[in-house]
């Protein structure tokens, strides 16, 4: 009876503890976004004789510069996107990228490049005076901050980064050829149905002729599937509303078309795996890593590369998190590094 008691006391303890840790994580309280600001300038910014970007600036006007670079390439920015900075601290700048969101010419892909893109933000900075500015950016929004970063190492005061993505052959394979169908293959179906089985070796070439035919019923027809897709996997839990956002034909095209533009052209980079290759000019920026563990857009392994070549980041995985910057723990990690680099 006594050894059957010391069992029942050990599995006890084992149970109380296991409900402290639980309870202990649960009190853990979540960082929530900023409440709603609206801009207090925008305007339509020339930075070609084919492009014009719209931009807009929110918080505090002689507050501390910050940028956002939204995903994609070809999302766009949304007013969600003002919510991640202090406004009684930063003065936020957002910006639709070349052929995006309000920008003109919408889904235009003449003169659209990664290069051009570092360039506009180049300008963007020198319109507004700008020394030096905290970079912020998501997925595509990585890659085009890294670049950045890369390129103009002096203007940055601190990068906060949230599912690295670095366009390497490897991680388009993985979303757009084979791995991520093995998880949706339901989802999958849908994306490869208006691509004939002949065509099947080569999805993002395929997808990319009818992104450019002439025909515009040929041309939605992809855009909507080749952005459903991504909508579907974005996050851990299927969201309804980021699969409506799909449905519209002018959000739909200028997300897929250049999406695809970028990545048939190895994202305009001179090698496979240029800015994890070129880390280095960054390491003395301060920089907050952000992965959701089960991103299926861009998988963990391109962050866990990052952080090995740059162990002075800081670097979070969040546990319960697909590739979504709207998700509960990665908002949380986002706003406390936006925080802690409003001293800077």
């Amino acid at each position: 009876m006594r050894l059957k008691s010391t069992r029942y006391s050990r599995i006890l303890h084992s149970l109380y503890g296991i409900r402290n840790l639980f309870l202990r994580a649960m009190s853990t309280k979540q960082r929530e976004l900023y409440p709603e600001i609206e801009p207090f300038h925008t305007e339509h910014l020339k930075v070609s004789d084919l492009h014009s970007i719209f931009v807009e600036q929110c918080g505090n006007k002689t507050g501390k510069p910050v940028v956002f670079v939204h995903g994609g390439p070809g999302g766009g920015i949304g007013p969600k996107d003002r919510k991640y900075f202090d406004p009684s601290v930063y003065r936020i700048f957002l910006f639709d990228q070349r052929g995006s969101g309000k920008s003109t010419p919408s889904a235009e892909l003449k003169e659209n490049t990664t290069w051009d893109l570092v360039a506009d933000m180049e300008k963007i900075r020198e319109h507004y005076g700008i020394d030096k500015w905290v970079v912020f950016g998501g997925s595509w929004g990585s890659t085009l901050s890294l670049s950045y970063a890369e390129t103009h190492p002096d203007r940055v005061k601190a990068l906060v980064l949230r599912g690295i993505f670095t366009l390497r052959r490897r991680e388009l394979l993985w979303f757009y050829q084979d791995g991520a169908s093995f998880v949706y293959p339901d989802k999958w179906e849908d994306y490869i149905k208006p691509i004939p089985e002949v065509e099947r070796g080569d999805i993002m070439s395929a997808y990319y002729r009818r992104l450019t035919s002439e025909d515009e019923k040929t041309r939605v027809e992809a855009a909507k599937a080749w952005s459903s897709w991504e909508m579907a996997t974005s996050r851990l839990l299927v969201d309804d509303q980021m699969l409506k956002r799909a449905e519209g034909d002018t959000w739909a095209l200028q997300f897929a078309r250049i999406e695809c533009h970028y990545f048939v052209n190895g994202g305009f980079f001179k090698k496979d795996g240029q800015l994890l290759d070129e880390v280095d000019k960054i390491r003395h920026i301060p920089c907050t890593i952000v992965q959701g563990r089960y991103d299926m857009v861009c998988p963990a392994e391109t962050a866990w590369l990052l952080h090995k070549k740059w162990p002075e980041a800081e670097f979070h995985i969040i546990a319960d998190a697909g590739h979504s910057a709207k998700e509960t723990g990665i908002i949380s990690q986002l706003v406390d590094a936006t925080d802690k680099y409003k001293t800077l």
